[in-house]
């Protein structure tokens, strides 16, 4: 199977439904998305999105099976500390007076046909990088 920089096509296009999926799913609920797979040097952010004045930074996690574990569970302290350089940058270009942020991560598990979606709000403390 061919590799994409470190990544197998399948794996990459597993990845690239999970972040269609959960966009779809954040824009059902009202959110409005500012951006997908915003970049900052090696590091991104799969999804921004807003609702009202709360700009949430979301992390998608998509598994083909739960023999892995649930895909929410895959975003360790690595992963979260990116996350906050990320949004720092991005609030620093982006950020407008009066939003509030957080983090949240959303899981998508894809069983056969089936796709479940797992949306967990605030999930890991922004700490004291994010204003």
């Amino acid at each position: 199977m061919p590799h994409i920089r470190g990544m197998s096509a399948a794996r990459r296009a597993l990845g690239e439904l999970g972040e269609r999926v959960a966009a779809r799913w954040l824009t059902s609920k009202g959110w409005w998305i500012r951006a997908r797979r915003y970049r900052n040097g090696h590091r991104d952010i799969d999804i921004v999105a807003q609702q009202q004045r709360t700009v949430v930074f979301v992390e998608v996690k998509a598994r083909a099976g739960a023999q892995f574990g649930d895909p929410v569970e895959a975003v360790d302290w690595r992963k979260q500390r990116e996350l906050r350089r990320s949004a720092q940058v991005w609030i620093s270009r982006h950020g407008l007076p009066g939003e509030d942020y957080r983090f949240d991560v959303i899981g998508i598990l894809k069983t056969g046909s089936a796709v479940k979606v797992k949306h967990v709000p605030n999930a890991f403390d922004a700490g004291d990088s994010i204003c």
